[in-house]
């Protein structure tokens, strides 16, 4: 029973988010903590790694939790219930989409989608930082993790660094500082 709620959890958020990964996040939080899966902080610490991990992350994410709740089936489960809505949404769009990109109100559409996209990935950024005490409070650790997103943030933007070199960059400077 608790690989069709993994299963079924995991199509939905498939079929109702849009923005990528990081825009999923947000709903596969409260799924997953209204299941009682995962708490906040140890879903947290699967978007981290996940998100270290290649491909999508929302997807990652999935499979962590997948197997973290039913092991390998679970896993399994999660992986297809997030990727199915994807394909079959993409395959039935492309057979028509390429006929109507240049619509006018496909545009605007597309272009009225941007700022809401945007906003949830906010969210989900900020959501994770409140939950893990990143900004709740004043004190070392709040300011050297303040100055790590800074400098990450001035690396990739301004310097234009690799992100994999700022990842592990951040990484050494989290065992340095904690």
């Amino acid at each position: 029973m608790e690989l069709i709620t993994i299963f079924w959890t995991f199509l939905l958020i498939g079929f109702v988010s849009f923005g990528g990964g990081y825009a999923m996040l947000p709903l596969i939080e409260t799924e997953v903590t209204s299941h009682h899966w995962m708490s906040t902080q140890e879903l947290t610490d699967v978007i981290a790694v996940a998100g270290m991990s290649p491909g999508p992350i929302a997807t990652n994410s999935a499979i962590f939790v997948g197997y973290h709740v039913a092991n390998i089936p679970g896993a399994l489960m999660a992986a297809l219930g997030m990727v199915i809505p994807s394909f079959l949404i993409i395959l039935l769009l492309s057979a028509f989409f390429y006929r109507i990109h240049h619509h006018k109100f496909v545009k605007s559409a597309f272009y009225g989608l941007r700022p809401i996209i945007t906003g949830l990935i906010a969210y989900a950024a900020l959501k994770f930082a409140l939950s893990n005490q990143l900004i709740s409070s004043v004190s070392w650790q709040s300011l050297s993790l303040c100055c790590i997103f800074v400098l990450a943030l001035l690396s990739l933007i301004k310097w234009q660094i690799h992100p994999v070199v700022v990842i592990v960059m951040s990484g050494v400077a989290g065992v340095v500082l904690f």
